[in-house]
């Protein structure tokens, strides 16, 4: 393995859509890797700084949190400029056909894992916020990638079509929050957070109730 594991991150920006909305949203898109080889998760609006984050590298994997068009809309694009497969959930597929002609490569199943160099990616199935929703854990970095699952400020929407507030909890308190306190939390928008950050706040999301 050349060099140790490091994280990019590279924000995009453009829309979301679902359930004849439209607003206007920044994404975080994540580069995983060492010197030589990397994932990417997520493929949001823009391919071209996401490509200059990969700056040559194999990609192994184009990992994708969840089906919604601002988290897959240049999937292709990626796929096309490094040769990688995209994962998805099969659970998202009604997501994905809503935005691609072509099928994802490669099915994401919860305990699936994805190998980088010498260090594992873990696929933790956690729906909620889209029935297909999946953070990607790497134990060697001590970070989890949650997409829309979870924020620093608790779980992500559940307000729209295919979503459910009492899965994302379940998916929160049975994945994430049983990582170790000092987990570093990169979620799909907005900033970082961790495990021990936002653990003592599930009673308030519950009581919150979205």
């Amino acid at each position: 393995m050349s060099g140790s594991l490091h994280v990019d991150r590279v924000v995009t920006s453009g829309t979301f859509s679902l359930d004849g909305g439209t607003w206007e949203v920044g994404n975080n898109v994540w580069v995983v890797g060492n010197d030589d080889e990397c994932v990417i998760i997520d493929a949001a609006h823009d391919a071209r700084p996401i490509l200059d984050a990969v700056a040559g590298r194999t990609v192994v994997a184009i990992l994708l949190t969840h089906g919604h068009d601002d988290h897959i809309g240049v999937a292709g694009q990626l796929r096309e400029a490094t040769g990688a497969p995209t994962y998805l959930h099969l659970e998202d597929r009604m997501l994905w056909d809503r935005v691609h002609t072509s099928e994802p490569d490669h099915k994401l199943d919860d305990g699936d894992r994805i190998t980088l160099g010498g260090a594992q990616v873990n696929v933790l199935h956690t729906p909620g916020h889209a029935p297909g929703a999946c953070s990607f854990y790497v134990p060697e970095l001590g970070e989890v990638f949650t997409g829309d699952t979870l924020f620093q400020g608790g779980p992500g929407a559940t307000g729209r079509s295919f979503s459910d507030f009492p899965t994302i909890i379940e998916s929160i308190t049975e994945k994430l929050l049983t990582l170790p306190a000092d987990t570093v939390v990169h979620p799909g928008h907005g900033a970082d957070t961790t495990i021990g950050a936002e653990a003592p706040d599930l009673p308030t999301w519950l009581d919150r109730g979205h």
